[in-house]
């Protein structure tokens, strides 16, 4: 689950993490109004106008610009809100800007980058931090891998102040800001626990003229599996940033990802699911969507789960592959009234397996009928290629 950049800083906030005065609007009549406001409180001209999606990279899009006084910043505004924009991370169709956070500017020092999540190579979260902040830091990890320092975090005692002593004697800071330094992670390592992070990525983290550290941006990802512990969380959910398909799944309680490819993918359990994937992949295809219908669906919940990859519009073929030990592959059978018109691959193993394929062949749908899974996934790459 993913948040807005001022949703993020709310929440950090409550647990003491320092972030710059801001307001958010979703009009550019709120926008305008909460200007004044923001140079009022913080007792300066200069805002920072900032548009609030769910990607990164927003600066070099054109999405962030600071504004030295308010002619300029509400110049900013009307420009910002509504725009497509088009990150790193959107893709080339971009994003359209319907939020926008108005913020005080701040006398930066020093920017760094500062992000937190779960290693799994060591089992452990770990605190990573660079000299190199407000840059695209997977570029920074490439081209210059010494320059993102790895601190973990022993489950056992949390993280130490001696870690921000180090961690800040690294980052080239001196005493008194490693003394903050040490406040801010105090309470954004507890943030990230507390909160059930997936991530939390502060990009960047500033040092101010007088001495302060602070949270200039906030990227914030939850756990989807810690959700039932966070129920008012559903409210920070915007629709408009989540993919239709993505929270229609959601309600059938489908675990659905929607990717890049051409070919849609049914499949119960997330590793046979993963590994159908690999295998389309290995005979020259792509899969659209990572979807596990899991064990004991329903004919309407399988019914749905077809729907959804209907709705893809680059979908040119499809790919059921069910090990019916789990799921009946007589149930699988049933979504004949669905209607497909796409190229159906099918492979079944399991319970009930020929009164599915009799079933399916029953149906009145072009199916193509797949020994196993090599011999399935070199049919829907066919059949998708010859769909184009």
């Amino acid at each position: 689950m993913k948040i807005h950049e001022y949703q993020g800083k709310q929440l950090l906030q409550k647990y003491g993490v320092p972030v710059p005065f801001g307001i958010a609007a979703t009009s550019v009549e709120e926008a305008l109004a909460a200007i004044p406001k923001v140079q009022e409180t913080a007792g300066t001209p200069g805002v920072m106008v900032k548009a609030q999606i769910h990607a990164g990279g927003r600066g070099q899009g054109g999405g962030v610009k600071f504004s030295k006084d308010k002619a300029a910043a509400e110049a900013n505004v009307k420009a910002i809100f509504g725009m497509q924009l088009v990150t790193p991370q959107t893709g080339p169709e971009g994003k359209k800007v319907q939020r926008l956070l108005i913020e005080q500017g701040l006398a930066i020092e020093k920017e760094f980058y500062l992000g937190m999540l779960l290693d799994r190579t060591t089992a452990r979260v770990t605190v990573m931090a660079s000299t190199e902040g407000g840059m695209d830091i997977e570029e920074v990890a490439a081209k210059h891998p010494e320059k993102i320092l790895k601190h973990a975090i022993d489950p056992a005692t949390g993280w130490q102040d001696w870690q921000s002593r180090i961690l800040a004697k690294q980052l080239g800071m001196s005493s008194k800001v490693g003394n903050e330094l040490a406040k801010f992670l105090r309470t954004l390592t507890r943030a990230y626990d507390e909160l059930d992070c997936s991530l939390l990525e502060i990009n960047p983290m500033i040092t101010t003229k007088d001495g302060k550290v602070m949270a200039l941006d906030a990227k914030v990802n939850f756990d989807d599996n810690a959700m039932f512990r966070h129920k008012d969380f559903e409210a920070l959910v915007d629709p408009s940033e989540e993919d239709p398909r993505e929270t229609e799944a959601k309600k059938w309680d489908l675990s659905y990802i929607a990717l890049s490819g051409n070919i849609g993918c049914m499949v119960n359990g997330a590793g046979l699911a993963m590994s159908t994937m690999d295998i389309i992949n290995f005979y020259g295809g792509l899969a659209a969507n990572f979807l596990d219908v899991g064990g004991g669906a329903t004919t309407e919940k399988v019914t749905a789960a077809f729907k959804i990859i209907t709705s893809d519009p680059d979908v040119k073929a499809i790919f059921v592959n069910i090990f019916g030990g789990i799921m009946k592959c007589d149930t699988i059978a049933a979504v004949r009234e669905v209607g497909l018109k796409l190229p159906l691959v099918v492979r079944l193993e399991g319970t009930n397996v020929e009164l599915g394929k009799k079933m399916l062949a029953e149906s009145g749908l072009d199916i193509v009928a797949a020994a196993d899974m090599a011999d399935g996934a070199q049919k829907v790459v066919a059949a998708a290629k010859g769909a184009r």
